[in-house]
């Protein structure tokens, strides 16, 4: 099972999304918790997702007060640890550094494109009952899942962070870097393996164009990427759409693409790459600290919970494949993939300066297994 709020710590953790959820909620006119509130287990909307500069589905922080864009954040935060936190507002405000860097550009179908006021909130159920809840938040690059079954919180996967730029200067020496860690210590990683290792882990000389399993609701066996226009809510037009098919196409030539390439990050149920239990001890401390890059976004409570899961003893079957070049500004891709966790993580766009982060459970994303067993047993 997924569960991993288990026990008198991971309460505390639940108890303060109840709160957090219930406070926002109640702060809320009926206009806008019609928007924020949903039903439970609203499959389809729960499952809808995305990472691009679209409609989330529920309630903007910008259609709130200052004291419900607090609120809404403070349930944001129940659900990070304050690093993760502080990540997720890095992120957040960077909208403003995109804006700036592409010309204050207005070729979107909203009002500001870059916009970090535009993150959404919605609440699954109702919080604090014995029944089934959860909630989301979205936005650009940030995309958070939580699912609550009889007071467990389950596994909150998706979870998406992403950040563009992903490097930008300060004045002086000082750079901004929010997934530093998890492209650094990908890439450490790949340069202490030997020849041998690394014939298992580099799995295509090219980098794919996005994430493999993407925005899917569900993981699904034998699937590429998709394409960009498939990841947005609204609907492209004719023009639209034809602008996206020829980036498309641009943006395979740029990174060399081959049939080879696509058939060899295609994604399989069945790991790629190079398992944990072939690497040296020095090594394993190096995927250990980049899987916890990823855990340790979550409250330390519950980190502390997951994090045996994937490491320790279980961390042999963990793989680790990468794609693209191996050097910093070159395209690259790499995959975590073990029982029930699945990372990937690409930065190819904006002159390899884009990155995308996931983590998903491919049996148990938005709580499916727990959410089955619940039903099954109740009465």
């Amino acid at each position: 099972m997924s569960t991993v709020a288990v026990g008198t710590e991971a309460r505390v953790v639940v108890e303060r999304m109840e709160a957090a959820a219930g406070a926002l909620l109640e702060a809320l006119g009926p206009e806008l918790r019609r928007q924020a509130a949903f039903g439970f287990p609203e499959e389809e909307e729960r499952r809808r997702w995305y990472y691009t500069p679209t409609d989330h589905g529920g309630l903007p922080l910008g259609s709130m007060s200052p004291a419900q864009q607090q609120l809404a954040l403070r349930l944001v935060a129940s659900g990070l640890s304050l690093p993760g936190f502080a990540a997720a507002s890095t992120i957040m405000g960077l909208e403003n550094t995109l804006d700036r860097e592409e010309g204050w550009n207005q070729a979107f179908t909203r009002e500001r494109g870059r916009d970090p006021l535009l993150y959404y909130i919605s609440v699954f159920g109702e919080p604090g009952s014995a029944a089934p809840w959860g909630w989301r938040f979205g936005g650009h690059h940030i995309s958070l899942h939580y699912t609550i079954v009889g007071g467990n919180l389950v596994t909150p996967t998706p979870t998406f962070f992403g950040a563009n730029p992903a490097e930008t200067r300060f004045v002086g020496p000082g750079v901004l870097r929010p997934l530093a860690g998890e492209e650094d210590l990908a890439r450490e990683l790949l340069h202490t393996l030997d020849e041998t290792q690394r014939g298992m882990a580099v799995i295509a000389k090219s980098a794919p164009w996005d994430l493999v399993i993407g925005n899917r609701p569900h993981v699904e066996e034998g699937v590429l990427p998709p394409m960009g226009w498939e990841i947005f809510r609204e609907p492209f037009d004719a023009a639209g759409l034809e602008a996206r098919q020829r980036r498309q196409t641009r943006t395979e030539q740029t990174l060399g693409i081959s049939a080879e390439d696509r058939e060899a990050f295609r994604y399989s149920s069945k790991p790629k790459g190079l398992p944990a239990a072939r690497m040296t001890a020095p090594q394993r401390e190096v995927i250990a600290a980049l899987v916890r890059q990823y855990v340790d976004r979550l409250p330390e409570e519950l980190a502390a919970l997951e994090a045996p899961r994937v490491l320790g003893a279980n961390l042999d079957a963990v793989h680790f494949a990468w794609a693209g070049g191996a050097e910093r500004r070159q395209p690259h891709y790499y995959r975590l993939q073990g029982p029930r966790f699945l990372v990937e993580y690409d930065n190819v766009q904006n002159n390899v300066n884009h990155i995308h982060s996931l983590w998903r459970d491919p049996e148990g994303d938005f709580g499916a297994d727990l959410l089955a067993q619940h039903y099954a047993t109740a009465h």
